[in-house]
């Protein structure tokens, strides 16, 4: 319903242009008919809606219509999408398909991580071909370590647990997130009390244990030295737990 107002809205703001510029060709302020195509161009090109206009172009006179069987045409397919397959029925099903489909949006976040949030793939300061292959490889590495982190993690961040929910639940539909997740999110906290978790902050969160060199009272060349790590806290030692369960 949203994407068929916006379209109707596109096609009456270029009427109403195609109109302005009909009257200044009618006032002799623009003629011939390659210099009036062009600015027709322009304004018809503007949100891809060319296809819903007839167009009649002259030396010295334009005028255009709107195709309204063609508006209706697209409006019945408005958010409708066809998803094909090479593989046979027997090896994906129209479901699987759909929701293969839908995976594609974790390799767009993945790039995105990639490009611009935690990996920061750039800059390469590289030139040598192979080492420009290793050094994305790596990073492809880490976004594979972070997202089994992730995947473990979700009882502390602000991820929906209920994962099995997703190959029962209609796959064109849109995606709903769980009570519990929206309960999270709404509340901000775990049902222990505790706060809930981004990635990144949890990272932040982990960073307080750190390991210390200490070193005995005394002579500063003879005395022993030892190391201490932090204890950790409920929530920190949750987190080790939880990457524990990680197979792969």
């Amino acid at each position: 319903e949203k994407r068929l107002k916006k379209s109707r809205g596109h096609i009456e703001s270029i009427a109403k242009q195609l109109a302005k510029l009909s009257q200044k060709i009618d006032k002799g302020q623009l003629h011939g008919q390659d210099k009036i195509g062009v600015r027709v161009g322009k304004v018809i090109n503007k949100y891809k809606v060319s296809k819903h206009f007839d167009l009649d172009i002259r030396d010295n006179d334009f005028s255009f219509g709107i195709n309204r069987d063609k508006v209706k045409k697209e409006a019945a397919l408005d958010g409708i999408y066809i998803v094909r397959t090479s593989l046979s029925r027997e090896k994906m099903d129209a479901d699987e398909t759909v929701r293969s489909y839908k995976l594609l949006s974790q390799a767009e976040r993945a790039f995105r991580s990639f490009k611009t949030i935690d990996l920061m793939v750039r800059p390469i300061r590289h030139r040598l071909e192979d080492r420009v292959r290793a050094h994305i490889f790596l990073c492809m590495l880490a976004y594979y370590v972070q997202w089994h982190m992730m995947e473990a993690w979700r009882p502390l961040l602000y991820a929906d647990e209920d994962q099995k929910a997703k190959d029962l639940r209609d796959p064109v539909a849109p995606a709903k997130r769980s009570d519990s997740a929206m309960k999270k999110v709404r509340t901000k906290r775990l049902d222990d009390g505790t706060r809930v978790h981004s990635f990144r902050s949890l990272l932040c969160h982990l960073g307080a244990i750190v390991r210390a060199t200490c070193r005995c009272s005394g002579d500063r060349e003879t005395s022993a030295t030892f190391t201490m790590i932090t204890r950790r806290n409920p929530k920190q030692q949750k987190a080790f737990d939880l990457l524990q369960t990680i197979r792969v």
